[in-house]
């Protein structure tokens, strides 16, 4: 909490520094007040950077939501309100001179199909400057088909792809590669799968920033379907759908297992694991428990069921370190009667 205080002093003494430093500068030499009607001529960022040095007094065209900005101009002191893009946005009337504004960019200001606006409304008028205010930095929630190859289009999504640039992400060794871009919202983007793009992850940048997917493509073992079983099933023999469209932690299905008392099965693979570090899936419960995991009959590993999504990376070291993978189990462990459990983008980490 002391540490907050002193951050949220050092805000304030930046501002008020800003305000006296512009207000200085901006300063008619002539004793004649401006009284006409009010003008913007600029606007800066304001406040401290991230390593703890000022910012920049200089103009800029773009403005990050949750970031402090001077408005420059004059005619400015009876200021009744200020829009960015329409948005009514809050102001500290002891923030306002006659030739500058100290204002917070409101998180929630609209930045998509908007006139890229910023409004001040005086008591003698009104004055407007082209302004763009940028998205957050975009998320990245998946990407369906994982296991896509060349000309496969593949839809991702997220939030925030605003007028996305969607690529191949940068590897230590590797180029990122530019991935063509179908259709997009601010929700999802459909692209189409490049050559060579095995083992690479998505990448969508807006303005702001770059999301990166957490899956590499052609990594999946079940991603809206169980890849390359070669035999296997539930002990009980029922109770196990891998088409259930109910509910999913990323494309459109999950794999569902209805478990009674200490119910399980046995699936068989063939999967090298010489390119990858760990296992990742991710759980669902319709209560708390937890199931009993293995690979090649290794190790117990016990998975945490929660009633909400959780997602996680098992490393093949808890694992018995197999060099591939020919057998997963899976055991409901609850104690309590069975549960019902849904399985969701099951695959491999890479190294």
């Amino acid at each position: 909490m002391k540490n907050l205080k002193i951050v949220s002093l050092a805000a304030c003494l930046a501002l008020i520094i800003s305000l006296l430093l512009f207000t200085s500068c901006s300063s008619d030499d002539s004793a004649e007040a401006y009284s006409g009607g009010p003008v913007i001529e600029s606007v800066m960022p304001s406040g401290y950077n991230l390593d703890g040095t000022v910012k920049p007094l200089v103009p800029v065209t773009l403005v990050d939501p949750k970031n402090y900005y001077i408005i420059h101009g004059k005619g400015l002191l009876t200021t009744t309100k200020v829009y960015f893009n329409d948005f009514d946005t809050y102001f500290r009337p002891t923030f306002v001179t006659d030739t500058d504004i100290i204002i917070l960019v409101d998180e929630a200001t609209p930045f998509a199909d908007v006139p890229n606006k910023l409004r001040v409304v005086t008591g003698k008028g009104t004055a407007e400057f082209d302004l763009q205010v940028a998205p957050p930095v975009p998320t990245f929630s998946g990407f369906n088909f994982i296991n896509c190859e060349e000309g496969d289009e593949v839809t991702i999504k997220g939030k925030y792809f605003l007028d996305p640039i969607v690529t191949l992400a940068e590897t230590p060794t590797q180029p990122a590669v530019p991935v063509q871009v179908i259709s997009s919202t601010l929700e999802q983007v459909v692209v189409k799968i490049p050559a060579n793009a095995n083992h690479r992850y998505l990448a969508v940048t807006n303005i702001s920033g770059t999301a990166v997917s957490k899956e590499a493509i052609g990594t999946a073992l079940y991603d809206d379907k169980l890849y390359e079983m070669q035999w296997g099933g539930p002990w009980a023999g029922k109770g196990v759908n891998f088409d259930f469209g109910g509910d999913s932690y990323q494309g459109e299905k999950s794999w569902q297992w209805e478990f009674s008392a200490w119910d399980g099965g046995n699936w068989g693979f063939n999967f090298d694991m010489t390119p990858y570090k760990a296992l990742r899936m991710a759980v669902k419960g319709s209560k708390n428990g937890q199931v009993n995991f293995s690979v090649n009959g290794g190790p117990n590993y016990v998975i945490p069921v929660t009633t909400t999504w959780v997602y996680m990376e098992i490393p093949l070291d808890k694992l018995g370190n197999p060099s591939s993978v020919t057998m997963l189990t899976f055991q409901e462990s609850n104690s309590d009667g069975g549960n019902t459990v849904l399985f969701d983008d099951i695959g491999f980490v890479l190294k």
